[in-house]
């Protein structure tokens, strides 16, 4: 393997964190030695991945709170089997087309009531945790109880990241969030020093609500997690929910709280190499990733190198032949009949192999006609959005009986609703990924679970479970988390290489969070990729745009190599671009 060369003069330690017993990595250090130390008291990787996240929800609020979302894809060792927790939102029962066009509405905004579904995050741990943990859920919320009420140390993330943090969104809660005001702005409505102490009084009296609930059941575990599920869901917490909705002029009720279900899935897979990746299904983006391997398959991959623009060149043109499909099909398979099998089919990926043109980067938005057996879908059936020409966290954990975990929380953000003063936490806005145009398969409709970002992955080496990983960044987390899964596995990268080699991501298609615009042929690499390269990128047609050297992924990966070793890895991007105090943990 050829290694890349760090061209920005900075010299990057990380190492990944080794052990036998188990390794976790996480967007926040405090998050990582909360699930390390539930590993450590007995509990499995669903515990700790569980104790890590409702960390997160924490100590990273301008990208995941309560409010939002929790996709998981897990291996359980004891079955042998590998599970989809799909743990998406859900429109409210009255967010119909009509009563966003009453408002005026042509798109879902991308903040306030108006975008707010159900908050899945909560019921998805929960649930999770009944099916799959071990501990009482007071041995789980602890880490996270303490934290909220002792209080945490700001990170400059928090504060300072641009659009999301605290600093930037200040006049907001100054003028329209007094909730949010009081949480996270002093007297004065100025942002925390990075350092500070934040103290979340209202979240801790939350989780001690919850485990209070749970611990009234006794032993009987199980019972605990669905009586603190139903406080939530269904009790004081959902009234409390109800009204502050209500008085801001949202769409969602208490009843829709009471009758959300948190669906359990067969996932998606593909094979490719010595290796098969598991990916949930086309309510989020995950099979793009499965759709490229498909398309890849069939290119000499190994006679390149990684930086080789004629590698980068093949990878993103075979991404355009992707997303445009997930674009045209892609939705909540309860409500929207998705030829999945089709699109994952050898034979409908060599169809449209041909279409990529190895010397020139197309500017066309081409979805096939898996249903047709054609390469492309006849352009009056075509979906087009008139605009053609966000924040997560990942948790990944292994244990030492054999399970993973690869969860990707997000939503909830404090940039997108006010604070909610009785737990600590916004509401989501992820219904601004709907579509109010019926043509569309990820259009609106009372109930259904829009198509999301979050794309959490877990692979196979060997016919062994080997490795969970993920990543924030929106419509860019199947784009690097492919990127990172070819270098270790047609480069021969390990798991720092893997990660720290500069990405590349495309701007090509629609995006996912509103407005939807799409930058035909715009390509973002990072600036540590040779500037012959860039170059190389640029004569072959594609608009070429230089980002700064760590900025493009932040990923967050365990593995399991020979001997039962646990490697676990995360991104340095997140110290680099003051996004994370990202941390990975072994023992």
């Amino acid at each position: 393997m050829r290694c890349f060369e760090r061209n920005d003069g900075v010299d990057c330690d990380f190492r990944p964190a080794m052990g036998f017993h188990g390794g976790v990595a996480s967007e926040h250090y405090l998050s990582a030695q909360a699930a390390m130390d539930v590993l450590k008291a007995g509990g499995n990787a669903f515990d700790a991945a569980a104790a890590a996240v409702f960390v997160e929800a924490l100590v990273n609020p301008h990208m995941f709170t309560l409010g939002g979302e929790c996709p998981m894809i897990l291996y359980v060792a004891r079955d042998r089997s590998v599970t989809v927790v799909n743990g998406n939102t859900q429109a409210p029962a009255a967010a119909s087309l009509e009563a966003y066009r009453a408002r005026g509405l042509t798109l879902i905004p991308s903040q306030g009531m108006p975008a707010a579904g159900v908050p899945a995050a909560v019921a998805a741990l929960l649930d999770m945790l009944e099916r799959l943990g071990t501990l009482p859920l007071q041995d789980v919320l602890a880490p996270a109880r303490a934290l909220a009420q002792d209080g945490f140390p700001v990170h400059e993330g928090l504060v300072h990241m641009p659009k999301f943090g605290i600093a930037e969104n200040a006049e907001l809660f100054q003028k329209q969030w007094p909730a949010s005001a009081a949480l996270y702005l002093d007297g004065n409505g100025h942002e925390p020093v990075p350092g500070s102490r934040l103290v979340n009084a209202a979240y801790g009296r939350l989780l001690d609500y919850l485990m209070e609930t749970a611990r009234r059941c006794g032993e009987h575990r199980a019972q605990g997690l669905r009586a603190a599920r139903d406080a939530f869901y269904k009790g004081d917490v959902a009234y409390e929910i109800d009204r502050f909705v209500r008085e801001r002029e949202g769409f969602l009720a208490r009843t829709d709280l009471e009758t959300y279900q948190t669906r359990f899935e067969q996932p998606v897979s593909v094979a490719f190499r010595n290796t098969r990746v598991f990916k949930c299904g086309p309510w989020s983006q995950g099979p793009v990733f499965l759709q490229m391997l498909r398309l890849l398959e069939g290119f000499d991959l190994e006679s390149m190198a990684w930086d080789d623009p004629t590698y980068l060149h093949l990878w993103l043109e075979t991404a355009k032949l992707a997303f445009a499909d997930r674009e045209q099909y892609y939705a909540d398979p309860c409500f929207v009949d998705v030829p999945m099998n089709a699109l994952l089919s050898p034979s409908y990926a060599a169809l449209r192999r041909p279409l990529v043109d190895l010397h020139r980067a197309s500017r066309a938005h081409r979805p096939g006609d898996p249903r047709q057996n054609k390469a492309l879908l006849a352009p009056e059936a075509v979906f087009r959005w008139d605009s053609w020409g966000y924040g997560t966290v990942h948790v990944a954990v292994a244990d030492a009986l054999g399970n993973m975990a690869a969860l990707t929380p997000s939503g909830g953000w404090i940039s997108g609703n006010e604070v909610m003063p009785f737990v600590g936490f916004p509401l989501g806005t992820r219904l601004q990924t709907f579509y109010l145009d019926p043509a569309h398969p990820n259009v609106l409709q009372p109930g259904k679970r829009p198509r999301t970002t979050l794309t959490p992955s877990l692979a196979f080496r060997d016919g062994r479970p080997w490795m969970a990983f993920g990543t924030m960044g929106g419509d860019q987390q199947d784009q690097w988390t492919l990127q990172f899964f070819l270098n270790r596995v047609v480069f021969g990268m390990d798991m720092a290489q893997a990660i720290e080699a500069p990405k590349v991501c495309s701007d090509h298609f629609p995006g996912t969070f509103h407005p939807h615009d799409a930058y035909p042929a715009r390509v973002r690499v990072e600036r540590r990729l040779p500037e012959a390269t860039r170059h190389a990128l640029t004569s072959l047609g594609h608009d070429v745009v230089v980002e700064p050297p760590w900025s493009l992924s932040f990923l967050c990966a365990v593995s399991r190599e020979g001997d039962g070793l646990c490697v676990a890895g995360a991104d340095p991007r997140g110290h680099r671009s003051c996004v994370f105090p990202s941390c990975a943990l072994a023992w």
